[in-house]
């Protein structure tokens, strides 16, 4: 019985999986989204969920545990330098898993792990929604 195992089974050695897990978080960081299997994408997601709350803390401690899960010095470097100061308003959730359907060969089921919108991005269509809202009344006014 599998009672509260909470783990997503890869199928693949506990080296193998750590290696996978950072590799895919570093391709996360460098393309901004990656197209994977769905149980694949939860395992990611929390690594790369982890990744940012160390890269928002921004310390030289941080950036060394970082450095010492994904094995890319650039990717770590971006990640703390470019993607973490667009989510210092966030508190959580910096993915987004998009379900694709499954797979043409084996019928698993795909889809696409990517970062969710920046403070500026949600600020932005913030003022857009209000902006219409706020001269509609003006406009009605006008008319009469």
């Amino acid at each position: 019985m599998r009672h509260r195992a909470a783990t997503f089974k890869i199928n693949r050695s506990s080296s193998h999986v750590r290696a996978l897990l950072a590799n895919a978080v570093c391709s996360l960081i460098e393309h901004g989204q990656i197209k994977t299997t769905l149980v694949r994408a939860k395992r990611i997601r929390q690594l790369a969920e982890q990744m940012m709350t160390k890269a928002k803390d921004g310390s030289l401690h941080a950036r060394r545990l970082a450095l010492a899960k994904l094995h890319q010095e650039t990717q770590v470097v971006r990640l703390f330098d470019v993607l973490a100061p667009q989510y210092k308003n966030r508190q959580g959730g910096y993915t987004r898993i998009y379900k694709l359907g499954p797979r043409i060969g084996d019928a698993a089921e795909m889809s696409l792990l990517s970062w969710v919108e920046t403070d500026e991005e949600v600020a932005a269509q913030k003022a857009a929604a209000e902006a219409p809202a706020a001269e509609a009344p003006k406009a009605e006014e006008e008319a009469k």
